[in-house]
């Protein structure tokens, strides 16, 4: 007999095969390419065999369409649980991002599914499971397997309390520790989802971040009795076996799904396999989006709706001299932002190389390419020694060769982590890559001083790094004075509605140098 566990993760709202760069695009992604290979798969299996798909988080938000629907149509929402019903899902998992619109909505959004949401580690304030489902238990053939949802615990560091009000995350780890054993009486085989990636490197097991609770993926797989693990949250394309266990995950917006297969006799396993089926040449089953059909027009139209315009053209032409000599795209958020909270210094990041910039012209589309996060504002304030500690973490970004410059490994593995350097606005700042990390800043300057470090500085910042997103721990809640609860496309939406032409205007000198040579 063969078990065979098929998942998708991080689909983000990208339902048809397109990046919505333009209309009736055809790309090598997309929930309707992933159902096509869910589809083959359980055609091929044999009636004796066991066929279980799992839809592992972060599935409600993260595309222009999901956007459109929050703001402009939420009756329709539920609609996508209805998308995903057509899949035959047999479980979900709550992703993280499925918090970021609030709880009403996603209970709103979540309520149409015909499948249950595990979610084991995430709990109400009479301490039960917050879905209500930790777990379930499939028979078939007389096999008995279990799945246990777990989440990233994460989650409330990123989140506005309003978002996650009355709930606790507990470690994904220590809930597998006390149910695992509990399943493995109940069922013969345990299988555990968890949204949530690697705190590890797969080959060395040597820490690749700071143990904080975020991924907790390679001690998941330690934990005795896990017979299968399925991950996602970090938007890799792994399939292999760590500590033993046959793990995937399966990228970002169905551009695979991952597969695990077991086979068994006498309900124990013999062989086990892991792997990652890419969808880009699979026909998509567009059928599955038909209840979003609607919605889908109404999106389309809105992204080509022109909002306003720039003086000058603030496209992207190449990330990695962005982010080295500052870019007017740049320029512009932080001006958005320091007009929205009432400030004269900020930061932003240039989050993907996919980030287009602006060009004169600017659609909804343009917008929402460009500033891909649902994120809110937020007002610190901090003091001139945490200016310089953020300045000099995102000074670790670069790695100097003796010759040129280029990003550091720190920042593309596990994953490319371009969100996590960030560039000011309202200081002056230089960085010299030759200098020893944590000593990289010569020059820091505000209203034409020198920053002290008991200066008291006011800063507008995205939510996720006011919290301490991304290892900023010189940032955090208790240093927040003021919130703007307006996402970033809306507020940008609103400044371009205000002028109608934009100029942008550099408020920074920033040099990235070696010695004193600019790069």
């Amino acid at each position: 007999m063969k078990l065979t566990i098929l998942s998708t993760s991080d689909i983000h709202g990208y339902f048809y095969p397109t990046d919505f760069r333009n209309a009736n695009q055809q790309s090598p992604f997309g929930l309707a390419r992933a159902a096509s290979v869910i589809d083959l798969v359980k055609s091929q299996s044999e009636p004796e065999d066991m066929v279980l798909t799992i839809e592992n988080g972060d599935f409600i938000q993260g595309s222009p369409l999901t956007y459109y629907l929050n703001h402009f149509d939420q009756p329709s929402a539920p609609l996508l649980s209805k998308v995903a019903n057509n899949v035959n899902y047999d479980v979900g998992i709550l992703g993280n991002h499925e918090f970021n619109y609030g709880r009403e909505y996603m209970e709103h959004v979540l309520s149409k599914r015909n499948y249950p949401i595990l979610c084991a580690n995430i709990l109400d304030e009479q301490g039960q499971p917050y879905f209500g489902n930790p777990y379930k238990i499939f028979t078939h053939n007389g096999l008995r397997v279990a799945i246990l949802g777990l989440t990233t615990s994460y989650i409330s560091h990123w989140e506005p309390l309003d978002h996650v009000r009355g709930l606790s995350f507990v470690s994904a780890l220590q809930t597998a520790k006390n149910y695992v054993p509990k399943l493995q009486q109940l069922a013969d085989i345990v299988i555990v989802a968890y949204h949530g990636g690697f705190e590890r490197d797969l080959e060395t097991n040597r820490p690749t971040e700071l143990e904080t609770g975020e991924n907790e993926a390679s001690a998941l797989s330690e934990v005795p009795g896990i017979d299968a693990l399925v991950t996602g949250h970090q938007h890799r394309a792994i399939a292999t076996h760590v500590n033993g266990v046959p793990t995937t995950q399966p990228g970002y917006r169905g551009a695979y799904v991952g597969q695990i297969e077991l086979t068994l006799s006498d309900h124990a396993i013999t062989h086990s396999e892991a792997s990652l089926i890419k969808t880009a040449a699979i026909q998509p089953r567009i059928q599955i989006n038909e209840p979003l059909a609607k919605s889908e027009i109404a999106t389309e139209k809105w992204l080509d709706t022109i909002v306003g315009r720039l003086k000058k053209d603030a496209h992207i032409n190449n990330p990695m001299m962005a982010r080295l000599h500052g870019h007017p795209y740049l320029d512009f958020i932080n001006q958005v932002q320091m007009e929205a909270a009432g400030t004269d210094l900020s930061s932003t990041a240039l989050f993907t190389n996919e980030v287009a910039g602006l060009g004169r012209d600017v659609t909804m589309r343009d917008i929402e390419i460009s500033y891909p996060y649902p994120n809110t504002l937020a007002v610190l304030e901090i003091t001139g020694a945490d200016l310089r500690a953020a300045i000099e973490q995102c000074a670790h970004y670069w790695q100097w060769d003796g010759q040129q410059v280029n990003v550091s490994k720190d920042y593309t593995d596990p994953k490319v982590q371009h969100y996590n350097y960030d560039l000011f606005a309202g200081i002056n700042y230089t960085i010299d890559v030759t200098r020893p990390l944590d000593d990289r800043i010569t020059e820091l300057s505000y209203h034409g001083e020198s920053v002290k470090k008991t200066d008291r500085l006011h800063i507008v910042l995205n939510q996720y790094r006011a919290i301490g997103g991304g290892e900023f721990h010189m940032f955090s809640a208790d240093k927040i004075i003021k919130t703007v609860p307006i996402d970033m496309a809306e507020l940008i939406a609103r400044y371009f509605s205000k002028r109608q032409i934009v100029s942008v205007v550099p408020t920074s000198t920033y040099r990235v140098v070696a010695n004193t040579k600019v790069l």
